[in-house]
């Protein structure tokens, strides 16, 4: 067996334990303080297995992010995971079931994470030699689109050669990622009239219909062809029955192909005008992550994996999805990015969330081997 393999056979029950370490330890990215316990846990780790804790940037409002240095070298490759999760504290608990490991966020992406520590320990406890020192980055609020890390993340990788990222790989392919859609979000906040429902109907405005009618237009931009997909994900107003209401919000999903069709959407969201003499709108949000589209260089990156991975027996694919991570800043940075490197398994966002411990070993094995080739 390769040897660097055979060292995450070796370790694989500590390696999950250290994965069930982090995963239990809940993290909701607006949650302050419970992503901070968990950045606590994750900084033991570091000092366990390297001797020393990662840079701790501050944050006042998110968790705090870290930033760990491994190895030496004038080049750099930039690490990225995040240990921010969707799940709110409780809401779904740990269990393992033959060869699933269930748990919040354990898929997305804690056991990506740990599967990175222990990459950076097999290439220390090994005496791998290195071509490039790491910046591995740990950031708190990737769910919710990076809003404090996002500029930590740039700057980064302004001064990288080469971004991988442990978010999981493709569902029952293990595919790693080559490109992603861009993603956007927005929020409408509608102002009204309220009036009694009864005695004064014809006075009131309804900022739930003005919502509503904004719904099925924003629905009908989705096309498929070009790959635009536009979801209505959140609704809320109104209150009491008899009262017409005078407040409403929507939230919308918005995930493109190109740089072009993201601005064309972004211009019709903001242009919105009301349908409704009388209602105010209020428009939020906007652009969040770019496409990650496949470079050449990203190309050559995915074929080095490839190499790598054909000495681990594992058959390597290459995928377009839907999803963004923190690799679509990299990448339209021009930095060669290569994204799911992390834990296989299934139900990203979902309550079946879950990875395959017999991968785990495997997966660890090859971010270990790309860390250390690129």
């Amino acid at each position: 067996m390769d040897r660097i393999k055979q060292y995450m056979v070796d370790n694989q029950e500590q390696i999950l334990e250290d994965i069930q370490f982090i995963v239990e330890s809940d993290s909701p990215s607006k949650n302050k303080e419970l992503t901070d316990a968990c950045k606590q846990r994750i900084q033991q780790l570091f000092e366990r297995y390297f001797g020393y804790k990662a840079e701790e940037i501050k944050e006042t409002q998110y968790g705090n992010h870290l930033r760990f240095e491994f190895g030496e070298g004038e080049e750099t490759v930039l690490l990225l995971s995040h240990f921010d999760t969707v799940w709110e504290k409780g809401e779904l608990s740990i269990k393992v079931d033959g060869d699933k490991v269930f748990g919040p966020g354990i898929y997305d992406m804690k056991g990506g994470l740990v599967q990175a520590i222990w990459s950076l320990k097999g290439i220390k406890d090994l005496q791998i030699p290195m071509n490039k020192k790491v910046i591995f980055l740990c950031t708190s609020d990737e769910e919710i689109g990076s809003p404090s890390s996002k500029t930590i993340i740039e700057k980064e990788a302004a001064e990288s050669d080469v971004a991988l990222v442990t978010e999981p790989p493709v569902a029952g392919t293990g595919a790693l990622k080559t490109g992603r859609k861009g993603s956007s979000r927005y929020f409408i906040d509608i102002k009204g009239k309220a009036a009694h429902s009864g005695n004064n109907h014809q006075d009131g405005i309804n900022a739930i219909k003005e919502a509503a009618q904004h719904v099925v237009y924003l629905e009908s931009l989705t096309d498929y062809e070009k790959g635009t997909t536009i979801n209505v994900g959140s609704i809320k107003g109104g209150g009491k029955l008899n009262v017409v209401p005078d407040t409403a919000s929507i939230g919308v999903n918005v995930r493109v192909e190109t740089s072009e069709e993201q601005q064309r959407i972004d211009e019709i969201i903001n242009g919105f005008k009301p349908y409704t003499e009388g209602i105010t709108l209020k428009i939020r949000g906007g652009i969040n992550r770019p496409p990650m589209n496949r470079s050449e260089s990203t190309g050559e990156l995915f074929e080095l994996a490839k190499e790598a991975a054909d000495d681990l027996n594992i058959d390597l694919e290459e995928a377009y999805v839907g999803g963004g991570s923190d690799g679509n800043f990299t990448a339209n940075l021009g930095v060669p990015t290569l994204d799911g490197l992390g834990a296989e398994g299934k139900g990203i966002h979902a309550r079946d969330e879950h990875i395959l411990a017999s991968k785990v070993p495997e997966r660890a094995a090859l971010l270990c081997k790309v860390v250390s080739w690129v």
